[in-house]
């Protein structure tokens, strides 16, 4: 077996010129110490860039060695370390006897530095001929008074036993009896570290001998503890009551690292509940006593895998009130992943107690101005709504507190909760007779048009009894005096409304328009009428008018800004409200009054719509909606009246039905599957186990076995065979009749990309500074530029190029060959190489609320015509899935059956965190099954690279497809 070139220090230099040989020599020789030290740096830099200049050792060594300057002492170092240090031959190069006497004389040095430093260097020597005269120098240095000496020398002492054992065949004995007599930690963690790989025996002794002063040691050695007894106990089960106190003790240390450690190993140790408390509680205590939101986030993930490991789960419920007071972070992503938690462990005892926290969570949200707080409040409606949706024992409690969210004003939040009110009202109806006073209760508070509109269809649609005339009476308080366009021309006139005179008569004239009487304290006052018809008064004293601002209640504020949509949702809410009345309502007089108040507001709905006073007119389609109503409140033909009371809910149940069965199903998939052994399962003999992955910890022997096997994952045939596979992933980057062939593997990493690339001398002749010159384009970053190579005739050698990515984007990396011959310099332009954004893309999922919210804050936009051969619109679906990793939010239910055009919602994530949003719209005539599938795909995203380069993979692969047809 040949011996392998140890890796050196590199140094980045940029283009050197190659200087003079004997200039070199010279400024060695002659030079003051600043010039020795810059021609150091020089020869240093060369000789890393591939020269070799054999007759400058002896010239260091006789004018630059006996120099005691530090800088030059250092640079030394590194000089020794990168030269060549053998002949052609193989053998040591006599010069180096004379540096070993130097490196020797650098271990007896008064300096401290100088010692440690030396023995630093030490650990990098291959050549035991070197070693050999060291060693008693080397031992010398473990009774050396300073730490950073010691240390050194244990570590020196570690490698050349690993390396060349019969060097220091008492290796491990010395080093025991060091660590006994030692008090400085960092000495002693060295001391120990090498116990644990050369004599593990000794190291446990060593550990049984001071088990009970272990919580006293420094951290770094605490941790090289934590390792050996996670490694003793995976190879001699036997071992584990010895050693599992100590972890227990080291839980407590001071180090929030051992801790973390400790907590780790623990659990892979025992699975008893006591252990599994323990470690869960220092993984909580962890989370809320570190300030790092990303350590924060790493915890947690050890949390939520705890939960997800059937023994651990049931001792976990009980710590559900602790998961909780993490909240107390500020950071939204800590919060989510805490409450989704906390989410999955809640059971039916502790249910309770959970309500309580969030309700405080939300009580502590109002008042508190901060970028994430609607967020924060939002997922704590979602948390309560699910709460009640699983327990509904506790609904009534979350009920008043989530109605109250319903003025706030993030209308997220107040959707989420009429999402919820709108699921309880259906699921519980017990319930209803409180859900629908809270809610009269909130009504006029409300805010937003789209909540008030919601609220309004939920009203309509479960209001009963004597309930009903008490829902008409909040909307027309809310709609103001009726009929409207009469009552917009007296505000314009200048006469006081209906409800002007009652909030004056009340003694709250907050918002209504000023009257001709009033004046601003100053009898020689004039009333001037503003450009929106409000009265500003103008006084002598005055320079600017002073205009009061007006007031409307809030819904017909909706319909002034020219929004009807909530008008028609009113007229349809009326219309069930006065049918549902008429049922109950023997006496025909009482039925006919209220039918006529409620086609009264529709008429005037109606009416201002067209009357030129909103902003915006009617829309044909809210008109020809509250027609409808009109008509069916004055025929009453019971087809339409049977659509009015009976089909909207019926609808709403099965919608609710068919969500319930799609978060059961979504709910299947994530759990995992039972532990089943197939007859034809590999026994692993190391632990006798049925061969599922233990996410918590890892079996030692297994993992290393698995490695030298197959790198990180067990390969397959069906690996091979697939197309991710690296043989599939090869790019030829030149031809086979170009004088240098070359061909690369594209390995993608998260955050970088590895080039492995073959490059093959084809030629008869030795190519000199054979470089491969490489470019990039798109948010890609070459790191360090390829070092040339000497290929010999029809040899061949790998050269590996690292490029880091910054985001989702197509990038391409070109660049070319460059060799020199005996007679010239050529050049070997190289094919492109793309980089698919399907490496970065993963399938993610987001309700239908944050996806319009996406959809609408994305300002990037790229559409993309549908141009296939497919004749199946569920088979091109399945092939831009398929293609582009995106997941598709529209459930299967919605997408099943054939009706000549498809709709669908798709969403994927990248590795960085952006997001990527996707709507298909395709149709084919349903009479013509040999007609291919036309329509198109709109791409959103936040940066504009993303929308273009998944365009871009979609044009592609549709390409693709068609060419294969």
């Amino acid at each position: 077996m040949t011996s392998q070139v140890p890796c050196y220090t590199i140094i980045n230099s940029p283009d050197l010129d190659v200087p003079n040989e004997m200039q070199l020599k010279q400024d060695l020789e002659k030079g003051d110490t600043n010039v020795k030290i810059e021609t150091l740096k020089k020869v240093i830099k060369l000789l890393l860039n591939g020269e070799r200049y054999p007759g400058l050792i002896m010239t260091i060594i006789r004018f630059v060695l006996p120099v005691q300057n530090h800088t030059i002492k250092k640079l030394l170092l590194i000089f020794w370390e990168i030269v060549p240090k053998t002949s052609a031959d193989g053998k040591l190069l006599q010069e180096m006897i004379l540096v070993c006497d130097a490196y020797r004389k650098d271990l007896q040095h008064p300096n401290e530095f100088l010692r440690g430093s030396t023995l630093r260097f030490l650990c990098k020597l291959k050549e035991p001929e070197l070693l050999e005269p060291l060693m008693p120098a080397i031992r010398a240095c473990l009774d050396h008074r300073h730490s950073y000496v010691r240390r050194n020398a244990v570590l020196a002492i570690f490698t050349i036993y690993k390396n060349f054992d019969w060097l220091v065949p008492d290796g491990p004995e010395l080093i025991a009896n060091f660590l006994d007599t030692q008090q400085d930690m960092s000495c002693k963690r060295n001391a120990f570290l090498m116990l644990l790989h050369a004599d593990q025996e000794r190291a446990l002794n060593y550990l049984a001998s001071c088990i009970d002063q272990v919580h006293t040691f420094g951290d770094i050695l605490q941790l090289v503890i934590v390792e050996l007894i996670y490694k003793v106990c995976h190879a001699n089960p036997a071992e584990r009551s010895r050693f599992i106190r100590c972890i227990y003790n080291l839980l407590n240390s001071s180090s929030n690292a051992v801790r973390y450690e400790s907590a780790g190993t623990l659990i892979t140790l025992s699975l008893a509940p006591t252990a599994i408390k323990a470690a869960a509680s220092c993984y909580i205590e962890l989370v809320v006593k570190e300030s790092d939101n990303n350590v924060k986030l790493i915890v947690l993930d050890r949390l939520v895998a705890m939960k997800e490991h059937e023994g651990m789960e049931k001792v976990m419920q009980d710590l559900v009130m602790d998961v909780l007071r993490v909240l107390a972070a500020p950071d939204i992503e800590v919060r989510r992943k805490t409450l989704a938690l906390a989410l999955d462990l809640v059971y039916s005892r502790n249910i309770g107690e959970m309500v309580l926290v969030l309700k405080k969570e939300v009580a502590k949200t109002h008042n508190v101005e901060h970028e994430d707080t609607g967020k924060y409040r939002q997922l704590l409606v979602r948390t309560l709504h699910t709460c009640s949706i699983k327990f509904p024992d506790v609904a009534a409690n979350v009920i008043p507190v989530l109605v109250d969210f319903l003025s706030d004003t993030n209308e997220l939040a107040a959707a989420d909760v009429l999402v919820f009110i709108r699921e309880a009202i259906q699921k519980f109806p017990a319930l209803r007779a409180l859900i629908i006073e809270h809610l009269i209760e909130a009504f006029p508070q409300i805010k937003s048009s789209k909540i008030h509109r919601a609220a309004v269809w939920i009203l309509g649609e479960y209001v009963e009894g004597p309930q009903i005339l008490e829902v008409i009476a909040v909307i027309q308080q809310t709609l103001g005096e009726v009929p409207m366009v009469e009552a917009e021309q007296r505000r314009l006139a200048g006469d006081q409304t209906d409800e002007q005179q009652q909030s004056q008569g009340n003694g709250a004239g907050e918002g209504a328009a000023t009257t001709s009487g009033s004046g601003t304290g100053s009898g020689n006052a004039s009333n001037k009428v503003t450009s929106d018809g409000t009265y500003a008064t103008q006084s002598a004293y005055s320079l600017a008018p002073v205009a009061k601002a007006e007031k409307r209640p809030p819904l017909r504020q909706y319909l002034m800004d020219g929004d009807f949509f909530i008008g028609a949702a009113l007229s349809a809410t009326l219309t069930k409200l006065a049918l549902r009345y008429a049922e109950l309502e023997a006496e025909p007089r009482a039925q006919n009054r209220l039918t006529t108040q409620v086609m009264l507001i529709m008429s005037s709905i109606l009416h201002l719509g067209k009357s030129g006073f909103p902003t915006k007119p009617i829309t044909n389609d809210d008109t020809d909606r509250i027609f409808v109503c009109l008509r069916t409140l004055s025929e009453r033909t019971p087809e339409a009246v049977a659509v009015f009371t009976l089909f909207c809910r019926e609808a709403l149940g099965k919608m609710l039905d068919a969500q319930a069965d799609e978060d059961q199903r979504v709910l299947k998939e994530k759990q995992r599957a039972a532990a089943k052994v197939q007859p034809d399962d590999p026994v692993l003999f190391g632990q006798l186990s049925n061969g599922r992955d233990n996410q918590l910890g890892e079996n030692v022997f297994e993992s290393s076995l698995n490695q030298a096997l197959a790198g990180t994952k067990n390969a397959q045939m069906s690996d091979i065979s697939s197309p991710n596979n690296k043989l599939n992933k090869v790019t030829q980057l030149t031809g086979f009749s170009d004088p240098v062939y070359a061909e690369a593997y594209v390995n993608v990493n998260q955050y970088d990309i590895v080039l492995d690339v073959l490059i093959v001398n084809q030629t008869n002749d030795t190519l000199q500074n054979c470089t491969l010159e490489l470019a990039t384009l798109g948010d890609l970053k070459l790191v360090e530029r390829p070092h040339p190579v000497v290929l010999a005739p029809h040899d061949f050698c790998n050269i590996k190029a690292n490029v880091k990515v910054s985001s989702t984007e197509n990038g391409i990396i070109f660049g070319n060959i460059v060799y020199d011959t005996a007679l010239n310099t050529n050049v070997v332009v190289l094919n492109t190489i793309h980089i698919d954004i399907m490496d970065y893309i993963i399938p993610a999922s987001c309700t239908d609320t944050e996806f319009r919210q996406m959809w609408q804050d994305f300002e990037w936009e790229n559409k993309v015509t549908v141009n296939t051969s497919f004749t199946d619109l569920h088979e091109y679906l399945k092939h831009l899935l398929k293609s582009t990793n995106m997941k598709c939010l529209t459930p299967e239910k919605a997408l099943s059956g054939q009706c000549g055009f498809m709709a669908a919602n798709m969403y994927a994530k990248s590795i960085f965190g952006e997001n990527a949003l996707a709507n298909l719209s395709i149709e084919k005539p349903v009479d013509d099954p040999e007609s291919k599938v036309t329509g198109h795909i709109r791409i959103r995203a936040k940066s504009q690279g993303m929308a273009l380069s998944l365009g871009d993979k979609i044009s592609s692969s549709q390409k693709q497809s068609v060419q294969a047809a």
